[in-house]
């Protein structure tokens, strides 16, 4: 048998293993999995070469209170291949809609909103990659109590992905024990460090190690709402999008605001920002906005307005509408095993109702950083630097603050012999920046963000330009 065959043929003893071990007693993981498999997708005019699979997992009984997942296994041997979990924030954004169908995910929607083509930048090139929508209102995710909706927050949005996580492995046991990782973007820099929070205490308390947590990266991350604020502000002003006057006035009266629930005085001089701003992108502040969707959201982070096309073809600033036409077929929730039942009247990328009555949420989360960093985790955080909602100045402050000692000093990183962007090791945390990206980095930058993630996954330096030259 040749080397490939014996690839293939691994991950089936693996499950053929715990088929039988769980049958004797008295369930087969095996048959929950095969019903969650998605045998292919309209608009698929191309097959692929490994498996993916959706569905729920109900995280609490009481209320039937159910989160839905699309889980896609590595194109190569993915029983030797790390597991990584993807989450979007907002709070209340679908992790299906952007780190899925236009960021690391395999599918992206095409043009018609009817049709998908293959990213040839998918992180499931080089590990098996897990897409979750939560909490319970975001995307396909439900509950059978509608109060359930209406009271989302921090805490109980972790609670239920530990919940998600401990029942995925018990459908998914050949992936127990696996290297695993947490990524995400934006609002997940909430929910990043305090689901790895949550596996870290949950493991003190049980003994229990099936989560095999080796560490976590965030991008563009809302980190601490000071730091946040105060760098939002400066990037606006010292990149000329807004006057002297606004940029005072947004420090006099925003700066220690809350990013999710603002006063009413922060909001007045936010909507004076906006005007000044235009009709630009705040997201990607140097390309073009899709025609007559683009507002600078009041508190920067809810409203995900905008999007890009395919690679290497003209560029498509209204993706997020494709995808919007496409998870609305009914034949496409059919095929993701979508209940109809249960399914939203209408598919949203971000739901209003789970933003507007989130409950707590913390001013900072940097002291989640200084607790993990103790257990030695992996934490990395990136910024794209052409982003004006969480810019890399925000981000920057947030790292200083920490006073972590440094280990590699700043330094450009390369890509095909080009800078990519810049990097900063520190003891504990790396820190890095990808040129030209925006908010969402793997949509603006999708060659670099996978360079990044490979890295990331190595526990890797960022490649130096002398790594180009000596090849």
């Amino acid at each position: 048998m040749g080397k490939r065959g014996k690839k293939l043929l691994a991950p089936f003893l693996a499950l053929l293993f715990f088929v039988s071990s769980a049958e004797v007693n008295g369930g087969s993981p095996f048959v929950r999995q095969e019903g969650d498999r998605v045998q292919r997708l309209p608009g698929q005019s191309f097959n692929v070469s490994f498996a993916h699979y959706a569905g729920y997992v109900t995280v609490n009984e009481d209320s039937g209170r159910a989160l839905f997942y699309w889980f896609f296994e590595a194109v190569e041997d993915p029983v030797s291949k790390p597991l990584v979990l993807w989450l979007n924030g907002g709070p209340g954004c679908s992790s299906i809609a952007y780190g899925l169908a236009e960021e690391v995910g395999p599918f992206h929607v095409n043009a018609d909103g009817q049709s998908l083509y293959l990213n040839p930048y998918s992180w499931n090139q080089v590990a098996n990659i897990l897409f979750l929508d939560s909490p319970v209102g975001v995307g396909f995710s439900y509950s059978n109590n509608s109060q359930d909706v209406l009271s989302n927050g921090d805490e109980r949005t972790a609670k239920d992905s530990l919940i998600f996580l401990k029942k995925w492995f018990e459908r998914f046991p050949q992936y127990k024990g696996q290297d695993f990782y947490l990524t995400g973007e934006s609002y997940a820099g909430h929910y990043v460090p305090q689901l790895a929070q949550a596996i870290i205490r949950s493991q003190k308390l049980t003994g229990e190690t099936s989560i095999n947590l080796k560490g976590y990266m965030v991008g563009n991350a809302l980190t601490d709402d000071f730091h946040d604020h105060y760098g939002v502000f400066q990037f606006m002003w010292s990149g000329g999008l807004i006057s002297d006057q606004t940029y005072k006035l947004l420090n006099f009266f925003c700066d220690f605001q809350s990013f999710v629930h603002v006063s009413s005085e922060c909001e007045k001089i936010l909507d004076v920002a906006s005007n000044e701003l235009g009709t630009i992108d705040p997201y990607s502040i140097l390309t073009p906005s899709c025609p007559g969707t683009v507002t600078f959201s009041k508190n920067k982070l809810l409203k995900r307005l905008h999007s890009f096309g395919r690679v290497g073809e003209k560029y498509d600033p209204c993706t997020e509408k494709h995808s919007t036409i496409y998870f609305n077929l009914p034949e496409v929730q059919k095929a993701l095993h979508v209940n109809p039942v249960v399914a939203p009247s209408e598919w949203e990328t971000c739901s209003d109702v789970v933003n507007e009555n989130w409950k707590d949420s913390p001013r900072s989360v940097l002291h989640i950083y200084h607790e993990l960093i103790h257990y030695g985790l992996r934490i990395w955080m990136f910024s794209g630097d052409t982003d004006a909602v969480i810019p890399v100045t925000s981000t920057r402050y947030n790292v200083d603050s920490l006073k972590l000692p440094t280990v590699t000093p700043w330094h450009a990183w390369y890509d095909d012999g080009q800078v990519g962007g810049w990097t900063q090791v520190y003891k504990g945390l790396t820190f890095v920046t990808v040129r030209g990206a925006g908010h969402e980095v793997p949509l603006h930058r999708p060659k670099q963000a996978l360079v990044l993630f490979k890295s990331f996954l190595s526990g890797s330096p960022m490649p130096t330009l002398s790594e180009f030259v000596d090849s």
